[in-house]
């Protein structure tokens, strides 16, 4: 395709197509960048060449900064319908459940009971749990840092025996 302008014009009207291109575009609209390509194709379409290209560019440019206005309001953006979890993550979030539970299984002294308590889906408070466990509130915190530490514990020694140091699973 043959242009109707000259390589020295052309090279003379980046700057200003750039210009009026990044002061023209519109969060949500028209990207600058596509902006001025569309004006290229505009320039290179042309039978022959505007009488004053600089003039020309602005209107072009304006002109493409309407139509894309008018095929956003046309056109409605489709959000993807949130589906939830895949069937692959549900079953891995069970996975991780059922380890988390036999992990707490197998804590010592009152740590179950405790852990239970505060993975439990019923979310009770520290008063509450204190209470059914028939201890201070105030020795919550520390037996649940205890807990917590011999949970970590058993799930890392359950990681590194289940693969191995240096071995893939």
């Amino acid at each position: 395709m043959k242009t109707c302008v000259r390589d020295d014009e052309l090279t003379r009207l980046r700057p200003l197509l750039a210009a009026e291109a990044a002061a023209e575009t519109v969060p949500g609209g028209i990207e600058a960048a596509d902006l001025e390509q569309a004006v290229w194709l505009r320039l290179l379409e042309l039978p022959e060449p505007p009488a004053d290209p600089a003039v020309w560019l602005r209107a072009a440019v304006r002109a493409e900064v309407r139509r894309a206005g008018r095929r956003l309001r046309r056109e409605r953006r489709l959000e993807p319908a949130h589906a939830g979890p895949t069937v692959e993550q549900q079953a891995l979030d069970a996975e991780q459940r059922r380890d988390l539970r036999a992990a707490v299984a197998r804590l010592p002294g009152r740590c179950p009971e405790l852990m239970a308590a505060l993975i439990s889906g019923a979310d009770p408070t520290y008063p509450e749990i204190a209470r059914e466990l028939g201890i201070s509130q105030g020795s919550l915190g520390p037996l649940r840092s205890r807990c917590i530490g011999c949970l970590r514990t058993i799930l890392n020694t359950r990681v590194r025996t289940a693969v191995g140091p240096g071995k893939a699973p």
